[in-house]
């Protein structure tokens, strides 16, 4: 659920409702201003709170989800966004230039994950094994290049650590491309039949055309 708009949303309703409120209060019932005020200020919280449950539950309604399923899947998404922070800090850390794309592509892959979650939480369970096993070991990998690419003097062990670790980063960036297309496999999956439905009435008009053609030659 995008929290900036579900947030702007309820405002648009909250405000004038609470308006209102303090306008009845004070001109209908004639209470005093700062009675008024309270009880529309309290009216006010009312109004937002019933706004957003209502919110949530046709969001949960149409993800199809559980308050339960959505609180997991939300309690996992907030803990990814913290290491996905440290993922970007680790990688705009790094100065090695011949690592630069595929750390751009790291980022950019766990980021289109995260945000497709956040928009559809349904999703997550389509990158399970992004959320709790790969981009621990991108971060941790990250990490540790980091570390070893900025000490001062680079001995043999060094070298080699970071060669082996720019290996194991490259292995990790193909299963998070894996990890990415698992996201959006039933779209792919959705697109082709719509291709195939496509290609299917369009060979039928052509079929159905070249009949009326010859029929019209035969008269």
């Amino acid at each position: 659920m995008n929290r900036f708009l579900s947030f702007l949303v309820q405002c648009i309703v909250t405000v004038p409702s609470a308006t209102m409120i303090w306008f009845l209060s004070y001109f209908a019932f004639d209470f005093t201003f700062w009675i008024s005020s309270g009880i529309s200020l309290a009216g006010g919280v009312i109004v937002y709170k019933i706004t957003s449950a209502v919110m949530t539950s046709r969001f949960l309604k149409k993800q199809q989800l559980t308050r339960k399923e959505y609180r997991y899947i939300k309690k996992n998404l907030d803990e990814a966004k913290q290491k996905i922070n440290r993922l970007n800090k680790s990688l705009f850390s790094i100065r090695d230039l011949s690592t630069l794309k595929q750390r751009i592509d790291v980022l950019r892959i766990t980021r289109k994950i995260q945000s497709m979650a956040q928009t559809e939480p349904k999703r997550f369970y389509k990158a399970e094994k992004f959320y709790f096993s790969h981009l621990d070991s991108v971060v941790e990998l990250t990490e540790k290049y980091r570390f070893l690419s900025q000490q001062p003097k680079k001995s043999h062990e060094i070298d080699l650590s970071l060669y082996e670790t720019r290996q194991t980063l490259s292995d990790i960036t193909k299963a998070l491309e894996k990890d990415l297309y698992d996201v959006v496999s039933d779209d792919v999956d959705s697109l082709n039949f719509e291709i195939d439905v496509a290609k299917h009435s369009i060979k039928k008009i052509n079929d159905d055309t070249k009949i009326i053609d010859e029929s019209r030659r035969l008269k």
